[in-house]
């Protein structure tokens, strides 16, 4: 334990975010290694199950607060430091005095959640790409990551910013990242989501605000308008909700509601020719395989004999509205 304790506040000496450069770092020390008294250098998974399962949150902060306090001792004295140290400890009454967080405070505090997240899931992502690619596959799901978290950003654009944002040494060009994007086929990208899924799941499992029984919402989601040419994609883009001469592409999700945590369990896109029952049915199929659900919730696109039938024959309650009537919309 004493030898993981210093090889964490070696970590936090250089402010290194993932286990990879601390492994890189101490595969290129082999002196330091053994003044630290390994004989081998634990792998990254390891080293993470260390730091985040084994290490307390106090033990965290000790390592934290014991880095920050060499760090200054050193810089105080002229001698050089990996990293700038933050020499403003926060005061209980410092809270209180905060505006409210601002969007690059927001980005910030996404930023730290996503970093735990892509240690969990990146490693079921795939793109298949040829294993002589210099590009590590990460750089592309965070830069996924990245454009997901910021409206309208187009990938050629947000690749650009993602350089100076990313700890990277490479990062992908954005036309790439969509030719590898653009190439994953639905049935693919379903099933690495339900493998990451299935991860989130057990790791928020083990906390006391998760319960693996409960209550699921189906709800069909539109994308915005569709203004290219549909030609040879009429059964995908196949309009809006609402009666109009608009196109859009329609995806139907399945997500943990009540007092779940609330996490999209699965999502399939609307094709036209697929019945409602067809749907439900295959989430119900994928949703029930990962967790106990009671109670199934839907929209009134939904309210169909055929569908309730079928969850009735599971042994589950629904809740779906009637379709309204035009006279009712009027």
């Amino acid at each position: 334990m004493d030898t993981l304790f210093r090889i964490f506040v070696l970590k936090e000496l250089h402010g290194w975010h993932h286990e990879t450069a601390l492994m890189e770092y101490l595969d290129s020390h082999p002196a330091l290694c053994e003044r630290l008294g390994m004989r081998t250098i634990p792998d990254q998974s390891i080293l993470w199950r260390s730091w985040h399962k084994r290490f307390t949150a106090e033990l965290r902060e000790t390592v934290e607060t014991a880095a920050r306090t060499i760090l200054i001792k050193a810089q105080n004295t002229d001698v050089a430091v990996p990293r700038k140290p933050e020499r403003h400890l926060a005061s209980p009454g410092d809270k209180e005095d905060e505006p409210d967080p601002d969007g690059q405070a927001v980005l910030d505090e996404a930023a730290t959640i996503t970093e735990h997240v892509s240690r969990v899931v990146f490693p079921v992502l795939s793109l298949n790409r040829d294993d002589s690619c210099e590009i590590h596959e990460n750089a592309y799901w965070g830069l996924q990551t990245y454009l997901e978290f910021r409206e309208n950003l187009a990938a050629n654009e947000g690749a650009r910013s993602f350089i100076h944002e990313s700890t990277r040494d490479r990062t992908p060009l954005g036309h790439a990242h969509s030719d590898h994007i653009r190439d994953l086929s639905i049935p693919a990208i379903r099933e690495m989501y339900r493998q990451a899924v299935r991860l989130l799941l057990d790791e928020v499992a083990e906390t006391e605000v998760f319960f693996r029984a409960g209550i699921v919402a189906i709800d069909i989601t539109e994308a915005d308008p569709f203004t290219g040419d549909r030609t040879g994609h009429e059964d995908e883009i196949i309009g809006t909700k609402e009666q109009t001469d608009e196109y859009a592409y329609q995806w139907v999700t399945v997500q943990l509601v009540g007092n779940a945590v609330p996490i999209v369990l699965d999502v399939r896109p609307v094709r036209r020719g697929k019945s409602r029952k067809e749907i439900v049915e295959d989430l119900l199929d994928s949703v029930e395989d990962l967790v106990h659900v009671d109670n199934v919730l839907m929209d009134r696109e939904f309210d169909s004999q055929h569908v309730r039938e079928m969850i009735s024959q599971r042994g589950l309650s629904y809740v779906v509205p009637n379709r309204m009537q035009t006279s009712e919309k009027a």
